[in-house]
């Protein structure tokens, strides 16, 4: 069994402490959100890939263990619904934006 990656409470320790100065320009910290989202993005579409083809394998008969597909298959199912509501936050927090009077 593969090792569940926990890249994202890893990064989680690289956040700014409180009363530390900030020396991003703004161009840096889009690029650096920028580079965070994507490499996000690939690793749930890794886990979607992986699923799919351990599920190919199985219906084609091949030797893979029925577990190992269950648990890719739920793997794959976490991580596109903790994408999900990351992205429903996202936009929760957008319109939020936009409804404020400047």
């Amino acid at each position: 069994m593969e090792g569940i990656s926990l890249s994202a409470v890893n990064n989680a320790s690289n956040v700014q402490k409180k009363g530390q100065s900030n020396t991003n320009t703004p161009y840096e910290a889009q690029q650096n959100f920028a580079s965070v989202l994507k490499e996000s993005m690939n690793k749930v579409n890794e886990t979607q890939v992986a699923s799919d083809d351990l599920t190919t394998k199985l219906a084609n008969g091949e030797d893979v263990e029925l577990h190992s597909v269950m648990i890719a298959s739920q793997k794959a199912s976490v991580t596109m619904q903790a994408t999900l509501e990351v992205r429903n936050k996202v936009v929760e927090a957008y319109q939020e934006m936009m409804r404020m009077s400047i």
